[in-house]
């Protein structure tokens, strides 16, 4: 922790309900204090100068900016930034991303509702958290049970490949990135050569293979 006060806490998810359940959850302890919402990246970047909290607890899947560019913003702004991601992705590769965009700890919606509270206060207190099932599946694929074509991605080539998979064109990329569409047009080569297909019907195949977008 900061300060000796309550933990500042900059909640961000794009469902206000979602949002007001996770409030209650996190200050019923007393000990964190929500301070600010976002429903969106840019407003999460927005609100991290404007509030200065301690932590963040961030989705990734996000209207506009995408948590993974929203991390990345706050944490070029200040390389001190606490973040957790609170993500209902359970591949291992979306939290391999978000810890190398710069998050400080990754947790599952499928987790209790008190280890939510717990990561916050561990990620507040500068220290990492990594989801139990993630941390051993990450383990696991490292000794050898898994060969992960994405591992060749970086964050930024990962997070377009979602995209491109998703269905969004180069120019939706682009706006929602801040780059231009020539831009993502190479990042969608690059990406293609990496991953050995040639098409983005391939490439969308094989996300959903990986487990990364629903059929």
């Amino acid at each position: 922790m900061r300060s000796e006060h309550r933990i500042k806490a900059l909640l961000v998810d794009d469902h206000p309900v979602v949002r007001a359940g996770y409030r209650l959850l996190l200050e019923q302890g007393g000990e964190i204090e929500v301070v600010a919402e976002a429903d969106s990246g840019e407003l999460a970047c927005r609100h991290y100068v404007d509030f200065a909290p301690d932590i963040v607890i961030m989705d990734l899947s996000l209207r506009g900016m995408s948590g993974l560019e929203a991390i990345r913003r706050i944490v070029s702004r200040d390389a001190g930034a606490r973040i957790l991601v609170f993500s209902m992705h359970e591949d291992t590769m979306f939290a391999e991303q978000a810890i190398a965009a710069g998050a400080m700890g990754y947790l599952t919606k499928s987790s209790a509702p008190r280890d939510l509270v717990g990561a916050a206060k561990q990620v507040a207190a500068g220290q990492r958290y990594l989801d139990q099932d993630i941390a051993r599946r990450i383990a696991f694929q490292k000794t050898g049970g898994r060969s992960d074509a994405l591992k060749a991605l970086s964050t930024r080539e990962f997070e377009i490949f979602c995209l491109l998979a998703s269905g969004a064109t180069n120019a939706e990329i682009g706006r929602r990135l801040s780059l231009s569409a020539k831009t993502v047009a190479n990042y969608a080569t690059q990406i293609k050569v990496k991953l050995g297909v040639g098409t983005t019907a391939e490439l969308t195949r094989l996300a959903i293979r990986q487990g990364i977008i629903e059929p």
